[in-house]
């Protein structure tokens, strides 16, 4: 074994203590510790400023600047009683991940005073450099200026980082001009949209509904690696995944690691990053191996949409910086290694109103169950009318090699529902219009809840191969990936969710005005959106060959790669949809558009550089040294007067190494050249399509199946990159 790779390996034997502050052994007692949420807020503010800010969270109102001083004041104060010195307007812009400039409280006035201040101008508004983040041309880069603004829905927090403490204050991000540069602002603005639909809808069952806010419930899956072997691998370092590397015997084919118990390592681990977690307001709830060897999942308790993705962005950079303290590196990459499951991010989404009704959750009476029916059905109708926008909001490079794979949904967007559920539609379906009641108990009576003794059975069964799934009181949007910001995709389902709910809406009072009954016409406009919807609704095996035949028949797109499924936010379809709800103009839709096909690009390019680096430096001198030990080998033999019979076996493992590296060589060459031709390219869509095609899909598999042969062949003392089986048992 190489001294490199020893020393790396050895790693793993050096147990990481646990670093967490265990103070309190009960969660509640650290929760919000470092939120300034409302009940802190009673206590630092004026009761004038205290009202201000909750009708800003409560009902959008805005918040002067005479107030926006006092909670200035109080967020002062407050953060200052923690030991905290400077603060922080904790953005999300279109790289995906969250951004921060911070600045102290520390100034000195014009008689050299020095003193701690915080104005309101500086909580409510800020002037970050807008140049250097992606804007798909929305701003040249002489163009620096943008701003942030507080978005007072979503509480200031303080991060702690070593023995740094800096208030975090969430805010949108837009340019000089009004394009938003991010991903918090269009997510709000879909949540308004939903939230003025839905509210109409649910007018017809219950006059006391006046607010509808989405709530989401991630659950996060991640890998965990041992630092030192992370960084004897520059492709894990670089791209966040393994671009070479063969499949160990044991894998995760005995499913022992899924549910089993945690390392004691992860563990230490785990308790360690839940525990900031909890500080920062993260509801975490669940931890548990996944299938995959060295796969992990977390999960918190629902909240409401906006904050949710807050909590999920900083989850991400928390496990980050905690790993470390564990001599570990968290992989959130869709498919960090081949062969094995990747990691997804599972959206379960739902509706809630303010009377405390969960509109995906069945009722007890036929009025509850219409309004359930109403929603779920409109919820199907607008992922089978918008199934291709809503596959492009998945879209990325790291996703391309999970979906299909080892138990993820595939490309093709459908819909899983259970039999009971189906059983419904399809008797609704079958209906004749005009035999409708509107006290239809028989359609509306819907026994959920069927029971035996102790043991109550869901309304459905769970479809891990169904991108999109009805689990009982929800959807669960099982294809995002990993490392994705969650406001992408919930965007555009929030959005498509309006729109559908809107028209749903009109074609009700349409009937209505012609003289039908409420909830005959109702169910009437459900019927017409089964029909029309009915070939999303899959039950079956979506791994299959089977499904995607069918799904060719049916009309379903399977968009398989990143660059062609972005196209759906180039339509004239998309761009009537957010523009009519005001989430995006049509430069901001299309500056989000060229700004991912540039991010895939980018990632693509920097995994050929790898591929062609390690290939040239690492892999093929290792086979050289191997091939020439070898000879070395042969030569001694034969001098030594042996008969060729003595030999013949290493000749063959020669010749196959020369194979290897012949091919290897070869391929890396065009390889290089596809990419150089695809650079030359000057519109980024052609570019993207290239590196897919030309660069991506034609050598990438190709090139690693040699080295992957190659690691079998070549003597383990000399082969530099740690292995699989190295890497994916962490001890």
């Amino acid at each position: 074994m190489s001294s490199l790779r020893f020393q790396a390996i050895n790693n793993l034997m050096q147990k990481a203590s646990d670093t967490g502050d265990h103070a309190s052994a009960r969660i509640t007692g650290i929760f919000n510790e470092n939120v300034f949420t409302l009940k802190t807020a009673r206590h630092y503010l004026s009761d004038e400023a205290f009202k201000s800010l909750l009708a800003s969270i409560q009902g959008g109102k805005k918040i002067d600047r005479t107030m926006g001083n006092n909670i200035a004041n109080g967020l002062r104060a407050w953060a200052e009683e923690k030991g905290v010195t400077h603060f922080t307007h904790w953005f999300q812009p279109l790289t995906g991940l969250s951004a921060e400039k911070h600045d102290s409280f520390f100034t000195i006035k014009g008689d050299g005073t020095p003193i701690e201040e915080f104005e309101g101008a500086a909580l409510i508004q800020q002037e970050p450099d807008a140049s250097s983040f992606p804007s798909g041309g929305l701003r040249a880069t002489f163009e620096a200026r943008g701003y942030t603004a507080w978005d007072p829905s979503s509480p200031p927090f303080i991060m702690e980082i070593g023995q740094g403490k800096t208030l975090c204050i969430p805010t949108i991000f837009v340019s000089y001009t009004g394009e938003s540069l991010d991903t918090k602002t269009p997510l709000l603005k879909a949540a308004v949209a939903l939230d003025k639909a839905a509210v109409d809808v649910c007018q017809y069952f219950d006059k006391n509904v006046t607010k509808v806010h989405a709530t989401l419930g991630w659950e996060q899956e991640y890998f965990l690696v041992d630092a030192g072997i992370a960084n004897a691998r520059p492709d894990i370092l670089l791209t966040g995944r393994t671009i070479f590397g063969h499949a160990p015997a044991k894998g995760q084919q005995l499913e022992d690691h899924y549910f089993g118990a945690i390392p004691e390592r992860v563990y230490a681990f785990m308790r360690d990053f839940e525990q900031e977690s909890y500080r920062l307001g993260i509801p975490l709830r669940t931890r548990h191996n996944e299938v995959a060897p060295a796969q992990f999942e977390c999960a918190p308790i629902y909240e409401e949409l906006n904050i949710a993705v807050d909590h999920n962005t900083l989850l991400m950079d928390v496990m980050t910086r905690i790993a470390k303290r564990h001599n570990l590196v968290v992989l959130l990459h869709e498919k960090p290694f081949a062969g094995i499951n990747g990691s997804g991010k599972h959206n379960n989404w739902s509706m809630s109103t303010n009377t405390g009704v969960n509109l995906l959750s069945p009722g007890k009476t036929p009025k509850t169950n219409l309004m359930f029916l109403t929603f779920f059905v409109n919820t199907i109708k607008a992922v089978h009318d918008y199934a291709e926008l809503i596959r492009a909001s998945i879209a990325s490079a790291g996703n391309d090699h999970r979906l299909g794979a080892n138990e993820a949904p595939p490309a093709i967007m459908s819909i899983f529902i259970g039999k009971f559920l189906t059983d419904v539609l399809h008797e609704i379906e079958t209906r004749v219009s005009s035999d409708f009641d509107e006290q239809d108990e028989a359609i509306l009576k819907l026994d959920i809840h069927r029971s035996i003794p102790e043991l109550m059975l869901d309304n459905t069964d769970r479809n891990r191969t169904s991108p999109f799934a009805f689990t009982g009181n929800k959807f669960e949007f099982r294809a995002v990936g990993s490392s994705a910001n969650c406001a992408i995709p919930m965007t555009t389902l929030n959005t498509v969710m309006a729109e559908t709910l809107r028209h749903f809406k009109q074609e009700v009072d349409a009937l209505i005005e012609k003289g039908e009954k409420k909830e005959v016409a109702i169910l009437q406009v459900i019927q017409k959106y089964i029909v029309d919807s009915k070939k999303v609704l899959f039950e079956g095996d979506g791994y299959s060959e089977e499904w995607e035949k069918e799904a060719a028949k049916r009309g379903l797109a399977n968009v398989k790669t990143t660059p062609l499924a972005l196209d759906a936010y180039s339509s004239d379809k998309a761009k009537k949809l957010f523009e009519e709800h005001k989430i995006y103009n049509h430069l901001e839709l299309e500056a989000r558009h060229e700004i991912m096909l540039e991010a895939y690009v980018k990632k693509v390019q920097i995994e050929a550089r790898v591929m062609g680096d390690l290939a040239t430096t690492h892999i093929i001198p290792a086979a050289v040294k191997y091939q020439n030990l070898l000879a070395e080998n042969i030569r001694g033999l034969k001098e030594a007067g042996l008969p060729e019979t003595a030999y013949a076996s290493q000749k063959t493992i020669l010749a196959q190494i020369s194979e290897h590296i012949r091919i290897i060589s070869e391929h890396v060459t065009h390889m290089i050249e596809a990419r150089k031709k695809a650079n030359d390219l000057t519109d980024t869509r052609e570019k993207a399509i290239a590196y897919c095609e030309e660069v991506k899909n034609k050598y990438f598999d190709k090139i690693r199946y040699h080295v992957d042969k190659l690691e079998l062949i070549v003597d383990d003392s000399v082969w530099l990159l740690p292995k699989y089986r190295e890497i994916l048992f962490l001890r």
